[in-house]
């Protein structure tokens, strides 16, 4: 038995082998054995002496090998994968080992040569002992794993007589198996605080520990989730693939508190097979199979969140068979008959709406009725998509519109106006505020669901995917003492965020105060003073802004402004000596100008206080998982140039992977346009120009076009080439004329 030096383990600390999440793959329980697993391979194995020469076969991330260095003169240290090899040489470089030397070989095609060895410890599976002969020493000592199952192998000692390999003894049994918790460290996922935090979260509100870690974990699970199912050689699958063979009966023959408490689901029963699926890889299944007369139980692992689809999915399912009666044939062509009651089956139909919407990363939901059937989309990247998954007829549709009404505090009996309304929901750790549009229509009330996550932080200029000239310049707006400053373009433009990110940084500088009026408040940050206009009782923007001024402000943000009102005190709150900020719906920068004029504002005033107009528009963004260079589109090119692209132009697309669910594209990314005010532009305001001659005037002023952003996304392989259409007007798409090309026109 070999003697183990009582500060081994805390000279060599295992939280310095963790891998890299991109590494997932090549970490597993042999190349970083738990600190318990390799406390008792030493304990199986012989005595090493300080003299020895040992060499490990199967290095791994290092960690075996690094502890073998404080026990011998010498460590040859083997390992096939060279980002492996890469890796461990850092660490013991860190460490400040320099008596191992790796070699980068699989030797199953042998190694080189080496000096002979005392002792040869192989912790994989080899095929062939026969090309580690040359490097251990005549009576020397070969050590290897045999007959693996489920992690757990058998320990063999060897000894080299007369050039051959002599089986000795058994050692013992060696268990590779890792617990979830070593898992997320092993994968650079979590560190020791972050599980002492789950465990203490888990006792705190008596709920399993993976539960609480899953809230823990700031990253999407899927990859984590597929590096733990092939740690545990169990199978992973999607909700996407599962939710076919789901049968929905087998639900209710077990108690909702024993499903939760233990993370399975039933998911079907076939020759007394049962299927589950878990969201835990530490699952104690042996109280199912007893359950199941001792049958076969077959485990899928599945990530946290399609877990809670599918248990949603099949409360759904239950509660399906308990929904109202249809209604009748003359009640269905009658819009002005009463609504639906409200059953237990449609909140949970409108749950698991809610639910879907938020694993899809929706920003909204679209509920339709048409001459025959209901349509539910949800606005994904920018673009909408069916939701085919639940399936409902008029009725449903009427008793799941009351309970959205209910929810949002609008009146059910009111079916002939639209009506607007709020409401939260809580997924997870995350807190999202819904904002409720109906609409009455020929068949039915349509209704529109906008999601809106609610964090304490805004996202950041780096998040918004600014230029460096662009950010540098939205910077210095925010540091002016005064002045107007308009972020503009349609609906869902993202202009409020744009606005946050700058409120973001105002908030961390601390030092100025900030005021906001809002309808509603769409982000919730720390250190930023926010109020919710309430027009219903007489509290509205220009209110608001009147009494702001009151309040010793530094920065006042208005989330829109709508009318001459509006317009008007944010001109004064800008004249009064406060940087005013606000959004504005048109088309463009300097359509922004104009429709300040439409507003009924002094076009002295305009030119006096607006320092810049930033408009935008939102482009789905390549998703970085699947992006390859593509040959750009010729009518898209002829458009864009048309005295032809420049011969070094590239262009990017993604071709469609799992973690963006085939599409090619994750997430948006604002195109912009930045005009910034100078002195030539303010004369034009004042002189009253048309908007043309502005345009010309900005141009030449060195206004940032979308074109140009779009362009430079494009080239950056950030935005795909098809989507400058679709916010770059057709007019603009060639280049624009600038200073003297104007006079050619």
């Amino acid at each position: 038995m070999a003697t183990i030096p009582h500060d081994v383990f805390d000279r060599i600390p295992r939280t310095l082998f963790a891998s890299k999440a991109e590494n997932a793959e090549l970490v597993s329980g042999h190349a970083l054995p738990t600190q318990a697993t390799a406390q008792r391979l030493l304990q199986l194995l012989p005595a090493i002496s300080e003299q020895d020469t040992v060499m490990h076969v199967g290095t791994g991330a290092g960690y075996f090998t690094a502890i073998l260095s404080t026990l011998a003169a010498k460590v040859y240290a083997v390992e096939r994968d060279a980002l492996l090899v890469s890796d461990a040489s850092q660490r013991f470089t860190k460490l400040g080992l320099n008596n191992i030397q790796l070699i980068l070989a699989d030797v199953e095609d042998g190694i080189p040569q080496t000096s002979a060895c005392q002792m040869i410890i192989a912790t994989c599976n080899l095929a062939h002992y026969e090309p580690l002969l040359p490097s251990l020493n005549d009576m020397g000592l070969f050590a290897v794993l045999e007959d693996e199952k489920d992690h757990v192998s058998t320990v063999v000692l060897y000894q080299k007589q007369h050039n051959q390999l002599v089986r000795l003894t058994n050692l013992g049994w060696l268990d590779f198996t890792r617990q979830l918790a070593d898992m997320v460290i092993d994968l650079g996922y979590a560190d020791d605080a972050m599980l002492a935090e789950a465990r203490q979260d888990a006792r705190h509100n008596n709920e399993p520990f993976v539960r609480a870690l899953n809230r823990k974990l700031q990253v999407h699970s899927k990859p984590l989730y597929q590096a733990m199912a092939a740690e545990r050689q169990l199978p992973f699958m999607e909700y996407d693939e599962l939710i076919g063979s789901v049968d929905g009966s087998l639900f209710n023959h077990f108690s909702r508190t024993f499903l939760d408490r233990n993370r399975v689901l039933p998911i079907s029963l076939q020759d007394n097979r049962l299927m589950i699926v878990t969201d835990n890889p530490d699952a104690d299944l042996s109280e199912l199979a007893v359950m199941n007369g001792n049958g076969k139980i077959h485990c899928t692992l599945i990530t946290p969140e399609d877990f809670r689809r599918l248990w949603t999915q099949l409360e759904v399912s239950v509660k399906a068979q308990k929904k109202p009666e249809p209604v009748g044939k003359a009640e269905t062509e009658n819009n002005d008959a009463m609504p639906n009651p409200v059953s237990p089956y449609l909140v949970s139909l409108y749950d698991a709406l809610l639910m879907e919407a938020v694993s899809e990363h929706a920003s909204d939901i679209h509920i339709e009725y048409y001459q025959k059937s209901a349509r539910i989309r949800l606005r994904i990247d920018g673009d909408l998509h069916d939701f085919t998954h639940l399936q409902i007829d008029l009725a449903e549709l009427a008793g799941l519109i009351n309970v959205i009404k209910i929810r949002a505090e609008l009146d059910i009996a009111e079916r002939r106006l639209p009506q607007g309304g709020r409401s939260q929901v809580k997924q997870g750790k995350n807190v999202y505020d819904l904002r409720i549009q109906t609409q009455p229509s020929l068949h039915a009330e349509h209704v529109v669901i906008r999601l809106l996550k609610h964090t304490g932080r805004a996202m950041t200029m780096q998040e918004l995917g600014m230029s460096a000239r662009a950010a540098s310049m939205y910077q210095r707006l925010l540091n002016n003492p005064a002045g107007l400053v308009l972020v503009v373009g349609p609906t869902g433009s993202g202009k409020s965020t744009t606005l946050y990110a700058g409120l973001q940084l105002l908030a961390d500088d601390g030092k100025r105060k900030v005021i906001t009026v809002e309808d509603p408040i769409e982000y919730s940050i720390d250190k930023v003073q926010q109020t919710r206009a309430k027009a219903d009782i007489g509290f509205d923007f220009p209110d608001a802004v009147r009494a702001f001024v009151r309040q010793d402000p530094d920065v006042i943000l208005i989330g829109e402004i709508r009318d001459h009102a509006t317009a008007l005190e944010a001109a004064r709150a800008s004249q009064t000596g406060h940087l005013v900020l606000s959004t504005l719906h048109c088309n463009d920068a300097v359509d922004a100008i104009q429709r300040l004029k439409d507003l009924d504002i002094h076009p002295n005033s305009i030119a006096s206080e607006l320092l810049a107009v930033i408009a935008q528009r939102l482009a789905k963004r390549i998703c970085p998982n699947c992006k390859t260079e593509v040959t750009p589109a010729p009518a898209i090119i002829n458009e864009l140039f048309p005295d032809g692209a420049p011969a070094n132009f590239r262009c990017y697309a993604g071709k469609g992977c799992s973690h963006c669910h085939g599409r090619g594209t994750q997430g948006r990314i604002a195109v912009i346009e930045f005009l910034m005010m100078n002195t030539d532009i303010r004369n034009a305001i004042s002189r009253g120009q048309t908007s043309i001659e502005l345009r010309w005037q900005a141009l030449d002023a060195g206004m940032i076009t979308m074109r140009d952003s779009a362009l430079n996304l494009v080239v950056e392989g950030i935005i795909p080439l098809d989507e400058l259409p679709k916010v770059i007007l057709q007019e603009r798409m060639a280049p624009e004329p600038r200073g003297g090309l104007r006079a050619n026109i």
